[in-house]
């Protein structure tokens, strides 16, 4: 392991890292102070002369805990795992009591870098339970605040935790675990998502002016901010004359290997044309390079650039949970080309795929910068990625091996759609998008058509765009069974009823939505039959998921919307790890008669009803007669004896 890659690391998880320092430092000290303390200790956290050359190759060298095996079999990268073990011990050496006569630290002292004049900065304010784990963290010790965020906040367990503190110098991780354990938890399950609240994000801030009648009194005080700013303004302006080689990308914050190998545009790797056919997982790395720009070396440097060091002229955005951090190596090219008058590169790192796109010669028209997680994509998932979007139309990538595609309306699901065209190197004509819309009247959906498993036949996708670079996937079925496509007449019918509530799950990092009918009900007083439907959400980071249940009576028209009877955040509910859920409605009849409607999955044997109404049945639907506005609490009993309680 090198500087380099420690370097890249720092720079890639900054955010985190600085995150971690906040919360293991002393809340004691000043708000401001201690996230200018956090900034500083991360950025301290390289090490300089003989230990930087003497770097170790091996985590085990620099007393590293061996290598962390995620839940998907990547291993933990080292140059990260370096660089926060450095940041936790200069952390817990500032938290440790001082000597009565001992010199001040120099993590007592402001730091002289960062340094802000004339404003008081701290992170964004949180509700009464980040209030609450603020001071749970302040009633502890140093090293117990680390273990409590290294268990929330890097998931590690915890002998893991106890290594990571005793390489770290703590006296005793032991004693430092058990503290945690006797820590009060505010948030009760939710500490986890407590500690990734802005509360604690150092790098998400508010300013406040400092006392103003006494700077008004320094007049030398005023003079060294004016030649402060003046400094801060010759090192950041831009030439007037326009963008050099790097386009809009900010001037270089470091002169060593790993920042210039970001610029190197013969760097980048490019996948064999055919290589798909042969590959052993068709992904995007199986994407060959494409578009007429290609060998444009100029355009691939601007683009590599501005991804290493996006300035002030480029809008940068970046799904929840991406990191929008420079590469952390050579990034693969998957397209270079012209769009809508527009050049465009698509990049994609192993993380993360990445779109630059500018207008006007050389980028001077200014320049976009989009992040999107894509690891862990299958054929599906990796069939397309958004090339070019206008304000009413999004143009796709499509991967190599699809081998047709159609626009369809979801919202008629006995339309057969049109075909849509597409270029040699897979882009497809422009099409609707509705990721912008704000009525509900039609919903556009790109159907892909690619080879099945054994080659054979050809299997429809169906894929949607909700306001990012990677579309995502619409399935139908059992969470119990594969995903299958949307492509029977009850998947287009129930989709059809669904879409309209695809809003809901805007520009939150999706990965795929499944649609599941988990009951039919018939309806009292000769209403028919209802569908009780469940939709969620999955995210390209795991966390996030996002489930609503649905209520779906006869309607006198195709496509009309159901009725969201419950929705949840951050549940299994409805996935492949709890295939199961429960939920209900207050619904009246077509005679006028107001009845309590509930319906379980298939395992449900029993439902029961209490509060305004109460009542039980046996099997997996209910129906109580009711009142207008009553309101009633639901429970169920599983075949194997557990309890389920309702979707909320």
């Amino acid at each position: 392991m090198g500087l380099e890659q420690a370097e890249a690391a720092l720079v890639g998880h900054y955010p985190r890292l600085v995150r971690i320092a906040y919360l293991v430092l002393p809340p004691g000290a000043a708000r401001n102070q201690r996230l200018l303390t956090a900034h500083a200790l991360v950025q301290r956290a390289l090490p300089r002369g003989r230990a930087a050359r003497g770097l170790p190759v091996a985590p085990e060298e620099a007393g590293l805990p061996a290598p962390r095996t995620e839940g998907d079999g990547a291993t933990e990268p080292p140059g990260y795992a370096y660089v926060r073990l450095r940041v936790l011990r200069a952390a817990l050496k500032a938290g440790r009591p001082r000597r009565r006569w001992g010199l001040p630290r120099l993590t007592d002292l402001p730091p002289l870098l960062p340094h802000v004049w004339g404003l008081r900065l701290h992170p964004r304010p949180g509700g009464a339970d980040e209030l609450a784990l603020d001071q749970a963290l302040s009633s502890v010790s140093a090293a117990a605040r680390a273990a409590h965020v290294l268990r929330g906040l890097e998931r590690l367990t915890d002998p893991e935790v106890r290594r990571l503190l005793e390489s770290a110098g703590a006296e005793d991780a032991g004693a430092a675990l058990a503290e945690a354990d006797r820590m009060p938890a505010p948030g009760g399950s939710r500490d986890e998502l407590l500690l990734e609240s802005p509360e604690f994000d150092p790098c998400s801030l508010q300013a406040r002016p400092t006392d103003l009648l006494r700077r008004r009194q320094h007049l030398r005080a005023a003079v060294a901010a004016t030649v402060a700013v003046a400094v801060c303004g010759t090192l950041l302006g831009l030439p007037g004359e326009g963008w050099g080689p790097d386009g809009a990308a900010a001037p270089p914050y470091a002169r060593n290997p790993a920042s210039e190998k970001a610029l190197d545009a013969a760097a980048l790797t490019k996948a064999a044309p055919g290589a798909w056919r042969t590959a052993d997982r068709t992904d995007f790395t199986a994407w060959p390079a494409r578009g007429d720009r290609v060998g444009d070396r100029g355009l691939l440097r601007r683009a590599l650039a501005v991804w290493a060091r996006p300035g002030p002229e480029v809008r940068v955005s970046a799904t929840p949970g991406t990191p929008s951090g420079p590469p952390p190596g050579p990034a693969q090219l998957l397209y270079a080309g012209e769009v809508d008058r527009a050049a465009v590169v698509l990049l994609y790192d192993g993380l993360r795929v990445v779109r630059y796109a500018e207008a006007g010669q050389g980028g001077g028209g200014g320049a976009v910068l989009d992040f999107a997680r894509a690891d862990g994509a299958a054929s599906a998932t990796a069939a397309a990625l958004v090339v070019g979007r206008s304000e009413h139309n999004v143009r796709y990538l499509t991967a190599p091996w699809v081998s047709g595609a159609r626009l369809r309306d979801l919202l008629r699901p006995r339309d057969d759609g049109r075909s849509l065209g597409r270029t040699g190197d897979g882009v497809t004509d422009a099409m609707p998008s509705p990721a912008a819309a704000t009525t509900c009247r039609t919903w556009p959906a790109l159907e892909l058509r690619t080879p099945d498993a054994a080659g054979g036949g050809r299997v429809p996708h169906l894929l949607t765009d909700l306001g990012e670079l990677a579309p995502a996937r619409l399935t139908y079925g059992s969470p119990q069974r594969p995903a299958r496509d949307v492509s029977g007449h009850a998947a287009r019918a129930a989709w059809a009823r669904t879409a309209c509530h695809l809003p809901a799950v805007r520009a939150t990092g999706v990965r795929a939505v499944n649609s599941w009918q988990f009951a039919e009900q018939r309806l009292p007083d000769g209403g028919g039959t209802a569908a009780w439907v469940c939709t969620r959400a999955e995210t390209w980071r795991g966390s996030g998921s996002r489930v609503m249940a649905q209520f779906q009576p006869p309607a006198r028209a195709v496509g009309v919307p159901s009725a969201v009877t419950a929705q949840a955040e951050d549940t299994p509910a409805c996935g492949p790890h709890a295939p199961r859920v429960l939920s209900g409605v207050l619904w009246q009849s077509r005679k006028g008669t107001w009845y309590v409607l509930a319906a379980g999955s298939e395992q449900v044997a029993s439902i029961a009803a209490s509060g305004g109404v109460k009542g039980r049945a046996r099997g997996n639907v209910l129906a109580l007669t009711a009142k207008a506005g009553a309101r009633s609490e639901l429970d169920a009993r599983l075949e194997n004896g557990e309890r389920l309680g309702a979707l909320r």
